[in-house]
């Protein structure tokens, strides 16, 4: 494949090195064309030495060597990564102002961008607006997903992995044409109107499996407890309180192809909640709470007679990570077991470490940002459907 890379002017270029190096890796033959918002990032030289090739930048430059005309023709694709919210909007009406926006107007090539931006910009109208545009006219977009940013916020603009952005040019979006359902977060199961039991967990590794997959072209539904992290952009979300709340809503967002349960929901709840606040009576023992059994959303989705191709479960442990896990994939009959050491600051933290354990044996990954775990883990997904 012959592909042009447009780099403009975002923190998240010196993301693009890396894609780079992927898709060189992975055959292609990359010429680069960096913006002058681009080059205040990376380097001419950079992207120079990973292509291989000339990095063009000057349009009148460009007009003497190949030209924005052959460039335009030349490509079989054209990724614009990182997309700037100044780049989408130039190529939303058309205005050509230097040569990456002239070859993007010339070019007959099929064009998949990367959004990345400050969350405020990504939401504001005429953003979402340019977005419906460029997605009328054919133009793929790989992402953006939530998580932190160069400033200290977080929420949805940040640019997709070289990983997820390679499977999306791969694959014109890999996953395009399935259905992930993903549960996220705790459950909360109550022992009176004002008083329930429930976990630590985030939602923060759930919800950016949910963003991944999306990125890569799935259509997501995601079932999340009650958590405070900020909804993936481009996710059906339903918000749930309790394990049966989150099963039913499973069951309903059924048939799916994909199914990654990464919610923590609780094993148990109260069996009788109370319909008034529990009392503290003077000189009586606590109120006993006898406990009923939740019903296991895996294990039954991985029996269901609308059962999805893949089935991922979570094993959050605190001792013998694997052997536990491995218990749990047999005994669940799901396909794929991401398992964790949750006894340090893995829930609520920014990062994780897990082990893919399937029927075939563990595939130990290091420790790395949860974004990163989900990128990583929405590429797998996407080969075992390939």
């Amino acid at each position: 494949m012959k592909l042009l890379l447009i780099v403009s002017g975002s923190v998240a270029a010196f993301k693009t090195l890396a894609f780079v190096r992927l898709a060189r890796t992975a055959g292609m033959d990359v010429r680069a064309i960096l913006t002058d918002g681009g080059a205040r990032f990376v380097t001419r030289e950079s992207l120079a030495a990973l292509t291989g090739n000339p990095v063009h930048q000057d349009l009148w430059a460009a007009e003497e060597s190949i030209g924005h005309i052959k460039l335009a023709r030349w490509a079989d694709a054209v990724v614009v990564a990182p997309a700037s919210a100044n780049m989408l909007a130039r190529m939303a009406h058309g205005l050509t102002t230097d040569l990456a926006s002239t070859v993007l107007l010339a070019t007959r090539a099929p064009v998949l961008a990367a959004p990345a931006m400050n969350p405020a910009m990504w939401e504001h109208p005429a953003t979402q607006h340019n977005i419906a545009l460029l997605r009328a006219r054919g133009v793929a977009f790989a992402g953006p997903v939530d998580g932190p940013m160069a400033e200290p916020e977080s929420g949805p603009g940040r640019f997709v992995e070289p990983e997820a952005l390679l499977a999306a040019l791969q694959g014109a979006r890999p996953l395009a044409g399935r259905h992930a359902l993903v549960t996220s977060g705790p459950t909360h199961e109550p022992i009176d109107p004002v008083r329930y039991i429930a976990n630590r967990s985030s939602g923060k590794q759930g919800h950016a499996i949910a963003a991944a997959l999306a990125a890569l072209g799935a259509r997501v539904t995601l079932v999340s407890g009650p958590v405070t992290v900020p909804d993936p952009a481009g996710v059906a979300v339903h918000r749930v309180e309790s394990a049966r709340e989150m099963l039913a809503a499973c069951e309903a967002a059924l048939p799916a192809d994909i199914a990654v349960c990464a919610a923590a929901v609780a094993d148990w709840r109260p069996e009788n909640a109370g319909v008034q606040k529990l009392k503290k009576q003077p000189g009586a023992a606590p109120p006993a709470i006898a406990m009923a059994l939740n019903p296991d959303i895996l294990a039954t989705l991985a029996a269901h007679a609308q059962r999805p191709h893949l089935v991922v479960g979570f094993a959050a442990e605190t001792e013998h990570v694997i052997r536990h896990a491995q218990e749990k994939l047999t005994r669940k009959g799901c396909d794929w077991v991401v398992a964790n050491d949750v006894s340090g600051d893995v829930m609520g933290g920014a990062e994780n470490t897990v082990h893919i354990v399937t029927r075939s044996g563990v595939e130990d990954w290091p420790r790395m940002a949860k974004n990163d775990v989900a990128a990583r883990l929405a590429a797998r997904i996407a080969e075992a459907l390939a």
